[in-house]
């Protein structure tokens, strides 16, 4: 008995209709660029910037379409495209810089116009800080002048973030009280 063996795969199939490039990407496309979009404005703050980030990540997509085996996964695909074109947009962006006659000066907070007064303000503070016990000290400074979280904080000492989050709040509580620093704030 003989069994009929094709050589050539093309010579065997059937002549096909002509069709468009990647037809299953349209529909694709159809039916996902509403929850696309949505992830593209998920990861910029202007929607018409969002839709033209959706634009190429999809033009990505539709390059590397015959090279992606699991189309199950479509979805994991472009949305990797979209954070690593996005990423790649941030890293990009340009920094205006103007020539300018005078540097702009930030408008002086009030009652602090005086550097003096500044400086009577930022000693003050320090001795309130150094009369707070050591365990307090060290977690106000590194929440607010090393300005770490309270996860961070916890971490650098060796305790719960509940113990970072009772200290913090008397130690502020105590420098509210401190009577020299009620003199320099009035």
């Amino acid at each position: 008995m003989t069994t009929l063996v094709c050589t050539n795969a093309s010579a065997a199939a059937p002549a096909t209709r002509t069709r468009r490039p990647y037809p299953s990407f349209s529909s694709y496309v159809t039916a996902r660029r509403p929850v696309l979009l949505r992830t593209a404005r998920s990861l910029t703050a202007n929607p018409n910037d969002a839709e033209d980030l959706l634009q190429t990540a999809l033009t990505k997509t539709y390059v590397a379409w015959e090279r992606i085996e699991d189309h199950r996964a479509l979805d994991g695909y472009v949305r990797r495209a979209l954070v690593n074109t996005r990423t790649s947009q941030w890293r990009k962006r340009k920094v205006d810089e103007f020539v300018c006659d005078e540097l702009p000066e930030p408008d002086p907070l009030p009652g602090l116009d005086d550097p003096a007064e500044q400086q009577a303000l930022h000693d003050a503070m320090w001795r309130a800080i150094k009369k707070l016990p050591a365990r307090q000290r060290a977690m106000v400074v590194l929440r607010y002048y090393e300005d770490l979280s309270e996860a961070q904080t916890a971490d650098v000492l060796g305790v719960s973030v509940g113990t970072v989050k009772s200290a913090v709040s008397r130690a502020l509580g105590k420098l509210r009280e401190d009577p020299e620093l009620g003199l320099v704030r009035q």
